[in-house]
């Protein structure tokens, strides 16, 4: 008895009144209104301030092609490559114990706490012509800093840790016992991986490409430091966005950006479905065990 009037205690001290609940809901749409959705509303207001035509030809310039065709260039290559090893890493994390395990995790959050900026400048250090491998590379005419191989592990540097974040706590929640069952039957450590482990987290791991490919493509400052501002070869969208404003034009400036924003959109309707398969799965599953 005693137990059931503590729990209506806390119960009833939780609650808050009506127009508590109603300001707080109020505050926080106020909030996100003036900080996000004003400026998404802004950039096609002033991409299309002078009309349709002007926002098309700013889009058929030959620099933004070639702007967004780079970054869609080292999205391509840095997703893929960031996603075998997030896989591999949260696998080795999460099911195995081993000695160093502690300065892997480490090593895969310091992107997190590295300003991209710091990021771009190692790189210059390392590969820069004046950097500790920057002779050897010119003695055998290997370009990296001002080049696509420096953007593209630039943005691998920033961009690793959201795959292998994003499963590390996954796998570790489901264990091992599926996988130790697949290899007591006598499965292999591949097809343990592909029968097993992988359709477990497979949700997860859309849901970390999703971010990973979101964060690739928006990457501004470690690609600005290796990037040399080359128009037409090495400029990304975001940095040529950057240069168009510096010269005043406003709209050709706003045009490209709102093909980022039109990009983050869709990468927030992504997450979003990701999300709600996740959660009917979860119920799905919490059903079955309610079922047996």
């Amino acid at each position: 008895m005693q137990a059931v009037s503590t729990t209506a205690v806390r119960s009833a001290a939780t609650q808050e009144a009506v127009w508590v609940c109603w300001l707080l809901l109020t505050g926080a749409l106020l909030f996100l209104g003036f900080f996000l959705v004003l400026p998404l509303v802004s950039i096609f207001a002033e991409a299309l301030r002078k009309g349709w035509a002007l926002y098309w030809e700013a889009l058929k310039e030959p620099d933004a092609l070639s702007a967004l065709q780079l970054t869609l260039t080292v999205t391509l290559i840095s997703v893929p490559i960031n996603l075998v090893f997030g896989v591999a890493a949260a696998w080795a994390i999460a099911k195995f114990d081993f000695k160093g395990k502690s300065l892997l995790i480490t090593l895969i959050d310091l992107p997190f706490s590295v300003s991209p900026v710091v990021a771009g400048l190692i790189y210059v250090l390392i590969f820069g012509a004046q950097g500790w491998l920057g002779p050897w590379l010119q003695a055998h005419d290997i370009k990296i800093i001002f080049a696509v191989p420096g953007i593209v592990l630039a943005t691998m540097f920033v961009t690793f840790p959201f795959i292998a974040r994003e499963l590390i706590p996954l796998m570790e929640a489901q264990g091992t016992e599926e996988e130790q069952a697949a290899m007591v039957l006598g499965a292999s450590g591949w097809q343990t991986f592909w029968k097993i482990t992988l359709p477990n987290i497979k949700w997860g791991l859309l849901y970390g490409v999703i971010l990973c490919n979101a964060r690739a493509m928006g990457e501004f400052g470690a690609v600005s430091v290796v990037s040399g501002h080359i128009r037409g070869m090495t400029n990304t969208t975001p940095l040529h966005v950057e240069i168009l404003y510096n010269e005043y034009n406003f709209v050709a400036s706003f045009a490209c950006a709102s093909i980022l924003a039109l990009l983050a959109l869709v990468t927030l309707v992504a997450k979003t479905w990701v999300e709600w398969q996740t959660e009917r799965q979860m119920a799905a599953e919490r059903a079955a065990v309610y079922e047996t």
